[in-house]
């Protein structure tokens, strides 16, 4: 996979600059664009990336997913630069989308002019801690063949929450804030305060739409109406395509309401989920401005601002 990914690249590259070098090539601003999509595993992330690889040529930008050995979050120092560089410079990849389980990189720490847009999309911690459990050991409809890395243990949720087993421990919960919070040490310390408000910070002041998984055709509708040179006809897309971007965990039974109640007790719970209700409230306020509900449909507002008193007065 990684050599055919490598080809296609080289493909693109040539293609890009048959016509003059590569220092040589400029960018319309709507154009000098690069999304990122550092997804949070078990949260819909690959039903929404499917959407936006469906849409892609006909919208005209590059698709590109950021894979890291054993998916770990945390990129070392030089691969940090690396894929800054990547992503400010390539401008072959632009305008770019480019999504992977990478924890939430600053870009201004390393000089750049222009930043990337940050979006992503979270879950209920509980309901994503379940999702993955199950995925673990019996995977999805999305790939049903490729061998999981629990596959052969049966213990349902409820049983290894019981038996305090260390694959539903509250310790697996300390998720969506790391990556959130970003490369810090401090980040990865399960239970850190710090790490929880660094999370809302970067929330609130480094993204630039944050969905929730429940909610997932209203963030679609926003990110249209938002950002259409990306995601012009993604909403209908959604609700009129046969689903086949949707995926599902196979063989997921819902926790009780005992083995919930005892995740709660945690004080790893109490966080994740205060991050949780955090992003849940400034989407909720986000959707309520732009959007009305009429006949039980929504519908996105149409510009609601206007200039007026230009002065100097043009003859």
């Amino acid at each position: 996979e990684r050599a055919i990914a490598r080809h296609e690249v080289r493909e693109i590259e040539q293609r890009h600059t048959v016509d003059g070098p590569r220092q040589d090539v400029t960018l319309d601003e709507e154009d000098d664009v690069v999304i990122i999509y550092n997804r949070v595993p078990k949260t819909a992330s690959t039903s929404f990336t499917n959407i936006a690889y469906d849409l892609c040529a006909k919208n005209k930008y590059h698709v590109l997913h950021i894979n890291t050995t054993k998916n770990n979050p945390v990129m070392s120092l030089q691969d940090q630069v690396r894929f800054v560089k990547n992503v400010t410079a390539w401008k072959e990849m632009k305008p770019g989308f480019y999504h992977g389980h990478i924890s939430y990189l600053d870009f201004a720490k390393f000089g750049v002019k222009k930043k990337p847009i940050y979006i992503n999309v979270i879950r209920d911690p509980i309901e994503r801690l379940v999702s993955y459990y199950y995925f673990l050991r019996f995977g999805d409809d999305y790939r049903p063949g490729l061998r999981r890395r629990k596959q052969g243990d049966k213990k349902t949720f409820d049983e290894c929450v019981a038996a305090g087993g260390s694959d539903c421990a509250p310790e697996k919960l300390w998720l969506q804030i790391p990556f959130f919070c970003g490369h810090s040490s401090e980040c990865w310390n399960v239970g850190s305060r710090w790490a929880l408000e660094q999370a809302k910070y970067n929330l609130i002041n480094e993204y630039f739409l944050v969905g929730v998984t429940e909610e997932l055709e209203d963030f679609i509708m926003l990110l249209e109406a938002a950002l259409p040179r990306f995601f012009r006809g993604a909403t209908e897309l959604y609700r009129t395509g046969k689903k086949s971007h949707l995926r599902k965990t196979t063989e997921k039974k819902l926790p009780t309401k005992e083995t919930i109640a005892k995740l709660q007790q945690s004080e790893i719970w109490k966080m994740e989920n205060e991050f949780y209700e955090f992003a849940l409230e400034q989407f909720q306020f986000v959707r309520a401005h732009a959007v009305r509900e009429k006949d039980g449909e929504l519908y996105i507002l149409a510009q609601n601002f206007f200039y007026e008193k230009i002065y100097p007065k043009s003859n």
